[in-house]
């Protein structure tokens, strides 16, 4: 698993008042972490957001910002009650732990001292490291939420710090709005990050300052990172049979498919797939580009690559060629039958 993206429905700490249209639109990107704080909006409005996250096929993740005990043992009621998948947050492990036990909700609290609103993080590498220690070595603790970029010591010795003193995933919340520190987030060792006011502000660097384009950005940087994107382009087949290109294709499905309307993103855990155009057009979306593939053309998607398919008028008639995962039985030869794309 790569560096997991998190986007918070958030702004300066509380969950802003256009989250559910917000949401749609990371859906509708493929975004599938999804967040929200306990504040901002009624409870049951939050209910709403949360089972929204979860019908679009992402996980939902509440972050507690409460700053006193009481406030902080309502929220974790309330996170049973909305049933988020993640609680992140909190630094009163004593009185979240008993709320939670019994659900499937995982918990990743905040080591070190949390100050403020917009949270603010305090004390020395050292304390925050032994923070970390002691909290991630409760159970029932699934790993830490560290507001890395909310802390005014060497960030990014601190969070190398944390990532190297715990055996749990540790999550970087907090002030993230460019590439580069993406880049320093994953080479840290850490399991993910959010970003919310960023980009709902329109300041991470990308080719527009809208939701959607900044969303697009982050999503393309964090596959770039991940080496997700794929190097593979377009061929032709008249090439590709004159011996210019190259390539194997070894113990391969084949199956034919009609492409009409676009298809959800998706990606395949294990097996390469070819597309080839029998007739028609196809739009394939990545992260980071868009190809067309024309009548007598293929392109292969790589296994992990994101990738979105569309016809381009009324119908794509598509070739398919998949390789079977490692651990699959070998597949006999079988006649090409149609069938529905993924």
């Amino acid at each position: 698993m790569g560096l997991r993206f998190i986007f918070m429905l958030t702004r300066n700490d509380r969950t802003v008042p256009d989250a559910s249209q917000q949401l749609q639109t990371a859906l509708g990107l493929g975004v599938r972490h999804i967040g929200f704080k306990d504040i901002g909006l009624p409870l049951e409005q939050l209910k709403g957001l949360n089972a929204a996250i979860k019908a679009g096929g992402a996980t939902s993740y509440l972050e507690v910002v409460s700053l006193d005990r009481e406030s902080e043992i309502v929220s974790a009621r309330a996170a049973t009650e909305i049933g988020v998948d993640v609680l992140l947050g909190g630094t009163r492990v004593d009185d979240v732990l008993p709320i939670i036990k019994g659900t499937a909700i995982q918990y990743f609290p905040f080591p070190g001292r949390i100050t403020g609103h917009p949270s603010v993080l305090e004390g020395t590498i050292e304390e925050i490291v032994e923070s970390a220690k002691t909290i991630a070595g409760r159970d029932g603790v699934h790993g830490l939420d560290l507001l890395a970029y909310r802390s005014a010591e060497n960030v990014p010795e601190l969070m190398k710090a944390v990532c190297a003193a715990v055996s749990k995933p540790v999550y970087i919340a907090g002030s993230i709005d460019t590439r580069e520190r993406i880049a320093v987030v994953q080479s840290a060792g850490a399991a993910g990050f959010t970003i919310g006011t960023a980009a709902l502000d329109g300041k991470y660097p990308a080719n527009g300052n809208d939701v959607p384009s900044q969303l697009a950005a982050i999503i393309r940087d964090v596959a770039a990172l991940n080496k997700h994107l794929s190097p593979i382009r377009k061929k032709s087949l008249s090439t590709a049979f004159a011996g210019k290109g190259e390539g194997q294709v070894n113990n391969m499905q084949i199956s034919v498919a009609v492409f009409k309307e676009a298809h959800s993103w998706s990606f395949r855990q294990h097996d390469d797939e070819l597309f080839f155009v029998h007739r028609g057009c196809l739009l394939m979306k990545f992260r980071d580009r868009e190809e067309i593939i024309e009548t007598g053309e293929f392109i292969v998607v790589p296994h992990g690559v994101e990738h979105c398919a569309m016809a381009l008028g009324e119908g794509c008639e598509v070739l398919l060629a998949t390789t079977p995962a490692p651990s699959a039985p070998p597949q006999r030869m079988i006649p090409l039958a149609l069938s529905n794309p993924d």
